[in-house]
């Protein structure tokens, strides 16, 4: 007899059994076959939920990267923003401040320059006044009031003594204030003066064409004497008077005194 194996070892084919042990022995059967079935399906089942669970965790894992990658990179792109900003502003602030002070070095640089170049002119100016000191106090000038004064020991016209001393790189001296006609007041001679009017009579002018504005003249003076032309003018120790100029004939000889400025 064909069958399957029971516990026995023996299954007895459900053909020949009676119908009522045939049916116990298909539900038998059949409760078996779906055991079996759930079992198998379970397993699976499990582990494609397993498998199903592990992939949500790797995605949630990836996106949780994703997002934090992104937000980093939000913030770091506005950071470097602000930084950049910060950055231009120093930058701009710096560059000012440095053409600023660029320029007031500039400013001192010019003053400095300017200073110097005036400085050097004024020593010069003053080597050349010490040598110039130095020259006319050996050849016996006088200093006063920061000019020099020659005394001749001859005699000569008036344009003759104006020549001699456009010859000695001075004039014929000019007076322009009481001190200076004292000065010249107290040397004792009758002097040639740098004071004429031969241009236009009664318009009394120095010989560097200045008009006359202060007059030492003496009392009754000018009067082109005995009417003479009397177109230059001495100063006359004869006269012990503050005021002792006289006119007179510019062929007469007389002493002259020349003027030096320093």
């Amino acid at each position: 007899m064909k069958g399957h194996r029971d516990e026995s070892g023996m299954v007895p084919d459900i053909r020949t059994l009676s119908s009522p042990a045939r049916s116990v022995g298909l539900n038998r059967i059949t409760d078996e076959s779906v055991e079996a079935a759930a079992s198998v399906s379970g397993g699976k089942l499990h582990k494609w939920i397993a498998g199903s669970f592990c992939l949500l965790c790797i995605l949630q894992a990836a996106l949780n990267v994703s997002l934090r990658l992104a937000l980093r990179t939000d913030v770091t792109c506005e950071n470097r923003t602000t930084v950049e900003d910060s950055l231009k502003k120093i930058n701009f602030a710096l560059q000012d401040s440095m053409n600023k002070e660029r320029e007031e070095q500039e400013r001192q640089l010019d003053y400095i320059a300017s200073q110097l170049n005036f400085l050097t002119k004024e020593r010069e100016e003053l080597k050349r006044k010490l040598e110039d000191f130095a020259h006319y106090a050996q050849q016996g000038w006088l200093y006063f009031n920061s000019s020099f004064y020659y005394i001749s020991s001859i005699t000569k016209t008036w344009q003759d003594s104006r020549d001699d001393c456009l010859q000695r790189g001075a004039v014929l001296a000019i007076i322009s204030n009481t001190e200076e006609q004292e000065f010249i007041r107290l040397q004792q001679k009758v002097m040639w003066i740098g004071l004429t009017d031969r241009e236009t009579e009664g318009v009394w002018k120095w010989v560097d064409e200045t008009p006359l504005t202060a007059s030492f003249w003496y009392s009754g003076e000018p009067n082109n004497f005995k009417r003479r032309n009397e177109d230059c003018v001495v100063i006359n120790h004869y006269y012990d008077y503050e005021n002792n100029w006289n006119d007179a004939a510019c062929e007469n000889l007389n002493f002259w005194l020349c003027e030096k400025d320093m």
